[in-house]
């Protein structure tokens, strides 16, 4: 380990999964780095927050092309990332008639708690429900103190156990945030048949003091116990949507880190949302998880008004 890699203090600490994306249709397969706290951790790496990932990657050629992907976005993987098992990945068989099947090689082992200096905590996806590696994410925050602990549950069906243990580990994990971010198929999957205000007011119930709920093309819905705020989506010409929540989840990170989450007022909440719908317009306007960097972000700053 170099002086500067022992050295590095993260002002944010991302705990999750970082994983290859494969997509595959006849004859022809496309590679990309992926997981939803790796997307996270580059998002705030590129607007130059200093950012420390704890993951689960092997020591082969996967693991190779998402240590170079991190570390050419600024983000510090922390040395016992690195496991004996090969790295995880998730792939998309597309078939002829356009209906996609989804294969996972996912594990997410047991860790010890990592002891940090960080300002903030994001876990979230796979990370918070697929066990044993779950538990130990709850043991980190639940040791974490007195500072932020941002989530983003990111559901993923197919990895996970049945509805109601899995909302019990949702829950939990919520209980332990300041800030929950989910997108309006978490919270159908999470609370079904329930609107959108229920689900926030369930959610704020459970502890957190922001939550955030994404609606694709309609914006998005930030509140506090105080306030509730629409923000409209940015008229861009989409080219996919991978990446845009967790771009959201990296810019609202960003803005918790300048503002905290006491006492944030109702302007502070339109900002505080704009700039996440901002900056998610950009990484949907360009094809893959492409995250913008903090020139891109500063170019076309949107200007609100309360």
């Amino acid at each position: 380990m170099t002086d500067a890699a022992a050295s590095f203090v993260p002002e944010v600490l991302v705990i999750g999964e970082a994983l290859v994306d494969v997509v595959e249709k006849g004859s022809w397969a496309t590679e990309h780095v992926g997981g939803s706290p790796a997307n996270v951790a580059v998002g705030l790496g590129r607007r130059g927050v200093p950012t420390a990932l704890l993951t689960q990657i092997g020591d082969d050629l996967y693991g190779q092309v998402i240590a170079d992907h991190l570390a050419s976005s600024h983000v510090h993987v922390l040395p016992h990332s690195i496991t004996t098992r090969p790295t995880s990945t998730a792939a998309a068989h597309i078939g002829t008639d356009g209906q996609v099947q989804y294969v996972f090689d996912v594990h997410w082992d047991s860790f010890a708690p990592p002891q940090t200096a960080a300002r903030l905590i994001h876990t979230g996806s796979i990370a918070a429900f697929l066990h044993p590696g779950a538990t130990a994410v709850q043991e980190t925050l639940e040791q974490a103190g007195e500072i932020e602990i941002t989530f983003d549950p990111n559901i993923r069906p197919a990895l996970l156990d049945e509805h109601t243990s899995s909302v019990e580990a949702f829950e939990k994990t919520a209980n332990l945030a300041t800030v929950v971010k989910m997108s309006d198929e978490d919270a159908s999957w999470l609370y079904p048949l329930q609107d959108i205000d229920f689900t926030i007011d369930a959610v704020l119930e459970l502890g957190p003091r922001l939550v955030a709920i994404t609606l694709g093309a309609e914006g998005a819905v930030i509140a506090t116990p105080s306030h509730r705020v629409r923000i409209p989506a940015e008229a861009v010409h989409a080219i996919d949507t991978i990446g845009a929540g967790d771009t959201f989840m990296a810019s609202i990170i960003y803005s918790v880190l300048q503002t905290g989450t006491r006492d944030l007022d109702r302007t502070q909440l339109i900002r505080l949302g704009a700039d996440a719908v901002h900056a998610a317009a950009i990484t949907v306007s360009r094809a893959g998880a492409d995250l913008p960097w903090a020139h891109e972000i500063d170019q076309h700053a949107p200007s609100c008004t309360g």
